[in-house]
């Protein structure tokens, strides 16, 4: 059996926030729009404004801070009181899964608006939770993709470059993590095999973001918005997800879970967090190691990390790097693999990493 899973409407390009009340108005009459407080004062009139222009009805709620179940739950009362048939997360991933676990509370209909483009979230139908220290704690999914998807890449463009530097680093992975789990024979997040679209949009992404990264981030750090990072946002926001969620994901996403184990690592981005990983899966696989450097100069191009010095673990200690190897095993990735890894061999890929990275 194969399953595909996608959202069912995406939309992008510079100004399409203007445009946002008239693509929910086909999903229901009330929106509860989900927000961080800076996002609230940036474009909360925008958004309002859009939903009025629309006929369409909406409140606009600013979440704590972190999304763990208590906000879920008191944001869906927010939403019960208003009369909400959907809901709109606006922000960054925290605001967006906020939105989408409030969605998922009430069975409403799910709309993403990233306001960043550092991971591959906002298409997804999982659901990261935490606690309030930012571990994780749970990954729910909504019973299918959000409905609509609207990125603004005028929005995106103004946004700091290095979030846009994370998401490359979230998507980069995906073509290398899809192999790993079709030859492992592993199930994807949808419970079956990946799927050969899941296959051929992992490697697409990954062509898009070799032919397009370097000159989307100077137009990013230029604040303008042009044809390459069009391409770029479009391979990190909906190819990176269909990649994901049909094809798998293996080693590079299970270090990015140990990662948020290190204390020194506080504050680092996901996205950056699995670019290092996707090296270390590199190193597990036995790639040619011309193959390996050439990808390190092209990280070094754009600037994502190859060394752990680059998420503060300076001079990082032998303890470190055998709790990064022993929490990236609690995650379910590092079972997508072939042959079988133990946090032996990520201890050891690890440091041959550290050695490839400088």
């Amino acid at each position: 059996m194969r399953i595909f899973a996608a959202t069912s409407r995406y939309v992008q390009g510079d100004a399409a926030l203007d445009e946002l009340g008239r693509h929910c108005k086909v999903l229901g009459r009330s929106a509860l729009v989900i927000t961080d407080a800076d996002m609230a004062r940036l474009l909360g009139d925008r958004v309002l404004a859009s939903f009025k222009a629309a006929d369409v009805a909406c409140a606009l709620e600013v979440f704590p801070g972190e999304i763990t179940h208590a906000a879920i739950t008191a944001l869906a009362q927010d939403s019960l009181r208003f009369g909400a048939d959907m809901v709109v997360g606006l922000g960054g991933g925290k605001a967006l899964d906020t939105a989408k676990g409030v969605a998922l509370k009430l069975g409403l209909r799910s709309i993403s608006v990233p306001t960043i483009a550092s991971n591959d979230g906002p298409a997804s139908a999982a659901i990261a939770v935490y606690d309030d220290e930012h571990i994780m704690q749970d990954i729910l999914h909504l019973p299918r993709n959000p409905d609509l998807v609207l990125v603004d890449t005028g929005v995106i463009a103004n946004a700091p470059a290095r979030f846009l530097r994370a998401g490359i680093g979230d998507a980069i992975s995906k073509k290398f993590e899809a192999q790993a789990c079709a030859s492992a024979g592993a199930l994807t997040l949808l419970g079956t095999p990946a799927s050969l679209t899941g296959l051929m949009a992992a490697d697409a992404c990954y062509s898009i973001i070799r032919k397009h990264a370097a000159a989307a981030l100077r137009a990013v750090e230029a604040k303008q918005v042009n044809n390459d990072l069009e391409a770029l946002v479009e391979a990190t926001v909906l190819l990176s997800t269909i990649s994901f969620e049909n094809g798998g994901l293996s080693v590079s996403h299970a270090i990015a879970r140990g990662f948020s184990y290190l204390q020194r690592a506080k504050g680092t981005l996901h996205g950056d967090h699995v670019a290092y990983g996707l090296l270390v899966q590199l190193v597990l696989e036995n790639r040619p190691l011309a193959f390996i450097e050439e990808l390190i100069g092209f990280y070094h191009e754009i600037g994502l990390p190859t060394l752990l010095q680059d998420f503060g673990l300076l001079q990082p200690s032998n303890k470190e790097i055998r709790e990064l190897a022993e929490k990236s095993m609690v995650s379910p990735s590092a079972a997508r693999f072939s042959p079988p890894v133990d946090a032996n061999q990520l201890e050891a890929a690890i440091k041959r990493v550290e050695q490839l990275g400088g």
